[in-house]
């Protein structure tokens, strides 16, 4: 039988992997062998609050009240309430946010200096962010976007320097089936099977030299703008000699997909990590 620690280390390591429905199914099968178990309330909450919608929110909350009336102390509910009340519209929920004030200063009192009250009060400083500091995590968040496409183009032109995409592709597919929960193997294998085909050849190209790629289409798009309006083709905002973008925004897209196709490959496979090996003869 499964134990509840066993629930708990997959409910953290899919949380990690961005596989929140996946903690919230884990996180309701070990309630039912443990409804008691505080942590698991906890993980169910923090997959709600992980989908960052209206619907999620209210269940989220049901679920940390959940908790905290199995035990009233514990700090990780205590500062995932806190948090999630912090991020609330003050508005649109005052008395969600007003509860955060509250949850704050309990879990000081009863555990000051530990690590959920450290994180408590980070997420209070964050709640309290200027505008430029959002401006800098979304800037951050998107080079940490350019910093994965950059390492899927990497990967994707050193599995293609001596194979052709069809051997590329089986070989991380069998690489894979020795490490399933290998989220760098599964992008590769999602990759080469996204830009798999003659007919995307030009595709695949383009993803082994990425950035070199967006250069010259930039480049392109630009000359050929300014060539259009020096011969009096066209005047005012050009849009033609953005065309040249078309085919790297296209791989983009593309680069996304199985990126979040190995994502989603990861976390279910992850999930059956718990479901029993079947028994000999079966």
């Amino acid at each position: 039988m499964t134990t509840t620690d066993e629930y708990l280390g997959l409910c953290a390591d899919l949380h990690a992997a961005g596989g929140y429905a996946a903690v919230r199914r884990t996180a309701r099968e070990g309630l039912r062998q443990d409804p008691t178990s505080a942590d698991l309330h906890c993980w169910l909450a923090l997959g709600h609050v992980g989908e960052d919608e209206d619907d999620h929110d209210d269940e989220a909350e049901k679920a940390f009240r959940a908790g905290l009336e199995l035990a009233p102390d514990h700090p990780g509910l205590l500062a995932g309430y806190a948090e999630f009340c912090l991020a609330a519209d003050a508005f649109e929920y005052p008395g969600r946010a007003a509860r955060a004030r509250t949850l704050l200063e309990r879990l000081e009192r009863l555990a000051p200096g530990s690590p959920e009250a450290e994180h408590a009060q980070a997420a209070l400083r964050w709640s309290q962010r200027s505008w430029w500091e959002d401006v800098r995590m979304q800037a951050a968040a998107a080079q940490l976007e350019q910093g994965s496409a950059r390492a899927q183009s990497d990967d994707l032109a050193y599995a293609l320097r001596d194979s052709t995409a069809e051997e590329a592709r089986h070989r991380a597919e069998a690489w894979l089936r020795g490490r399933p929960e290998d989220h760098r193997a599964a992008v590769l294998a999602a990759t080469l099977a996204e830009l798999s085909g003659p007919a995307r050849a030009p595709l695949r190209l383009l993803a082994r030299h990425r950035a070199p790629a967006w250069a010259a289409a930039a480049v392109l798009a630009y000359g050929t703008n300014a060539l259009l309006r020096s011969l009096d083709l066209a005047h005012g905002l050009v849009v033609w000699g953005w065309a040249w973008l078309l085919p790297v925004f296209v791989l983009d897209r593309r680069l996304s997909a199985a990126r979040r196709r190995a994502q989603e490959q990861v976390v279910a496979r992850m999930e059956t990590r718990l479901t029993p090996a079947p028994a000999p003869g079966d």
